[in-house]
């Protein structure tokens, strides 16, 4: 009997356990960005008419020079009718653009001046703050939230896998 067994034990397979224990871990922190885009208006003028005839001033509309940093400006025209009595048209209109402004500024995340123009899209960033991710190797996680406009995402996962 004790012959029968020593042949089992040197035939028998061996015990096998595959043991694998992971860890990860993973703090992610993001602060929004400031930004704007903006689109300037031009100015527009036009006039028309039959009949008419522009008066002493000499000018059309009296559009101011044009240089940079500052608006158009605007002043109707003066006209007279060119024969009186007969029929006369007249039609004068302006658009006043947009004046050239400074860029926009961002301090500390925060736009502190909005342009003012035809088209603007201005979004105010995120502040980091106090904003923060720990982890500990316990797992245990520290997250301190920030300024407006911030996340923060921790993780930590432990997997075991025996086969």
């Amino acid at each position: 009997m004790l012959r029968l067994f020593a042949l089992l034990l040197l035939f028998a397979g061996s015990a096998r356990a595959d043991i694998t224990h992971k860890l990860t871990s993973s703090v992610q922190l993001h602060v929004e960005g400031a930004g704007s885009q903006a689109s300037r208006v031009g100015s527009t003028y036009s006039v028309s008419g039959s009949n008419i005839s522009v008066s002493s001033s000499g000018s059309f509309g009296g559009l101011s020079a044009l240089t940079s940093g500052t608006a158009v400006g605007y002043t109707p025209m003066s006209a007279e009718i060119t024969t009186a009595g007969d029929a006369f048209t007249f039609s004068e209109s302006f658009i006043e653009g947009d004046d050239v402004t400074s860029a926009t500024t961002v301090s500390s995340g925060v736009v502190t001046s909005l342009p003012m123009l035809g088209t603007t899209t201005t979004s105010s960033g995120g502040v980091a703050g106090a904003l923060a991710g720990t982890i500990a190797t316990d797992g245990a996680m520290t997250i301190t939230a920030g300024g407006a406009g911030t996340n923060v995402t921790g993780q930590h996962v432990s997997e075991i896998t025996i086969r």
